[in-house]
């Protein structure tokens, strides 16, 4: 089985049916199918939730947040290790703090990173990026 890293960007383009939303769709029923494992950072859960709030109202977080609970996809918690491992891509890359926890998930993981941010152009190098 494949270990697959989302980052907000990809899991805001499922929700809000952007471009690259198929090859979300795509990768969630294959989770279901036990071909692909699926997490996201904690750090990139907050980020979905206030862009969620930000676009469509506060009051669409519960109903979105029960929709992708739903989903297998599993929450990884930001834990030292993480967080080290975060910080260490932010010293040396011209990124947010949120995408370098979903690059040193996907580096920890040895996962695929599915995203279409351009700030991931700077970690191809070290992450397998896919992009949506």
């Amino acid at each position: 089985m494949r270990n697959v890293v989302l980052d907000s960007y990809a899991v805001l383009s499922f929700l809000f049916q952007e471009p690259g939303h198929e090859t979300v769709f795509a990768l969630f029923e294959e989770a279901l199918d036990g071909q692909v494992s699926i997490v996201i950072a904690a750090p990139n859960w907050a980020e979905v939730r206030y862009m969620v709030e930000r676009k469509a109202g506060k009051d669409q977080w519960p109903g979105v947040r029960d929709k992708l609970l739903g989903l297998p996809l599993e929450i990884i918690p930001a834990g030292r290790d993480l967080a080290e491992a975060a910080v260490e891509i932010k010293a040396t890359h011209k990124m947010s703090l949120a995408d370098c926890f979903a690059a040193a998930l996907a580096k920890q993981q040895k996962a695929q990173l599915y995203t279409g941010d351009p700030e991931f152009l700077a970690i191809e190098k070290e992450v397998k990026v896919v992009w949506i």
